[in-house]
């Protein structure tokens, strides 16, 4: 039997392990995305709380697999466990491309808040972002490389301050304003002829935003075998964080829908500090803006620092070049692995200098990379069925509701998809070429490989 960590996560360390996996950079931009795509004030809401609650039949799914495949990088290996190598090597180097094009984008959201505060209005431009993104893609690559790491102190300070702007941000539902936004009777009402295929494809395009701000409680597959008295906790530490994040995300939602108007928020730039300016002061506006900025880069610095290690790791068990095992002794830096996601990085920010387009990118690659991943809770319980199971599969925690809750999360990611293809035809053939290019390497690394043996 695997031996148990001798320090298991109880209730409440799960619960805060899931909201600050969830609670990101999107929030602070995704809505702006979603009124675009939404009909009306009620897709709009109802989008959140569908993203929610996939988020939720996710977070069930991916608690199950780490419970009954407890590995360390255990969101890479499950691949190559429950599918050919071929298809697990496809599928990790996918989830790779999109965590950089994320990365990416995520930068771009810093810089946006950065130029609207600091830079005059004539340089308040797309290409300024562009290359304010791939400045602080570069600054944390040379942070990285020097071992000047962050401390976990100065993150856990980043996310303190990203949730205190968030409280501050739901003050604003209390402090009257000198002017009231009333949504306006068009955002109240289905357009005229509006049919019922049509609502599903606006609260589908507004799911691809909404769905990059949920993200993050795929991670929970790394602490299944972590968790005291799994088959309780986990399951109530889940619904509980999701409790917390849904009723958060629609109530700032509410404050930008009052403060900013349902009809201007698509055309906002900066939409937090846009609230905290209007209710609080151009001081707070510029403020808002620093920090968050800061936050960004929090999130990349921990982007380069984690994602590398996954390089190494396939590396290690032979799917990669050896090259990228190499470790700086001394300072314990990964430098082929560094650069090589860095360079992807900033290779996403050259494909599109837009925040929405970087989006269908990386939530296409996610949906192949999340259906997929969580379709393996069929193969560990077949295996488990079939007396296959070994001592590894044995499962701390089963889900109430297999096989509907996976098989309703894989069908959500599926449509949305399918929505992203309606949008954007060339993120589809993108998706297709670097799946193409990744089987091609791995014939590749194979045949290198076994002429070296």
């Amino acid at each position: 039997m695997v031996d148990k960590p001798p320090h298991q996560l109880r209730f409440f360390d799960l619960t805060i392990i899931v909201i600050s996996l969830v609670i990101g950079m999107g929030i602070f931009k995704a809505p702006s995305l979603v009124a675009a795509e939404s009909h009306n004030i009620f897709i709009f809401f109802a989008a959140w709380v569908c993203g929610g609650i996939i988020a939720l039949s996710g977070a069930l799914t991916y608690a199950e697999i780490g419970s009954r495949y407890p590995v360390m990088g255990g969101y890479y290996r499950i691949f190559a466990y429950s599918y050919h190598p071929a298809v697990g090597f496809i599928i990790n180097i996918v989830i790779l491309v999109s965590n950089a094009i994320s990365t990416a984008g995520v930068a771009l959201i810093g810089a946006e808040y950065l130029v609207h505060a600091f830079f005059p209005v004539y340089w308040q431009t797309a290409v300024v972002q562009q290359i304010v993104a791939i400045l602080s893609i570069l600054l944390f690559f040379l942070v990285n490389v020097f071992g000047l790491r962050m401390s976990s102190g100065t993150q856990n300070l980043l996310m303190l301050i990203k949730l205190l702007m968030m409280l501050l941000l739901l003050g604003s539902l209390f402090v009257p304003l000198s002017h009231h936004s009333e949504v306006p009777a068009s955002a109240m009402h289905l357009p005229q002829g509006s049919s019922f295929p049509e609502l599903m494809r606006s609260l589908g395009a507004a799911l691809i935003a909404v769905t990059f701000t949920y993200e993050g409680y795929q991670q929970t597959i790394n602490f299944g075998a972590e968790v005291q008295r799994p088959g309780r906790t986990i399951p109530m530490a889940i619904a509980a964080a999701m409790g917390i994040i849904i009723p958060l995300y629609l109530a700032l939602n509410l404050a930008y829908v009052r403060v900013i108007g349902f009809d201007e928020l698509p055309h906002t730039q900066a939409i937090a500090a846009r609230l905290a300016g209007i209710v609080f002061g151009k001081l707070a506006d510029q403020l808002f803006s620093l920090l968050l900025f800061i936050s960004v880069l929090g999130y990349v610095n921990v982007s380069l620092l984690s994602n590398p290690r996954v390089i190494f790791a396939m590396s290690e068990d032979g799917i990669l070049p050896s090259v990228f095992t190499h470790r700086h002794t001394q300072k314990q830096v990964l430098f082929p692995a560094l650069l090589m996601f860095t360079l992807i990085c900033i290779s996403a920010l050259f494909l599109s200098n837009q925040f929405n387009v970087l989006l269908n990118y990386t939530i296409f690659l996610d949906c192949i990379g999340m259906a997929s991943s969580a379709a393996t809770i069929f193969f560990l319980r077949n295996a488990a069925k079939r007396e296959q199971a070994t001592d590894m599969l044995s499962p701390g925690y089963m889900m109430k509701g297999y096989p509907w809750i996976p098989l309703f999360f894989i069908a959500c990611y599926l449509g949305i998809a399918v929505s992203i293809a309606m949008q954007d035809i060339f993120t589809v053939w993108f998706s297709i070429g670097l799946s193409a290019f990744c089987w091609l390497l791995y014939v590749l690394f194979r045949k290198m490989k076994i002429r070296r043996l």
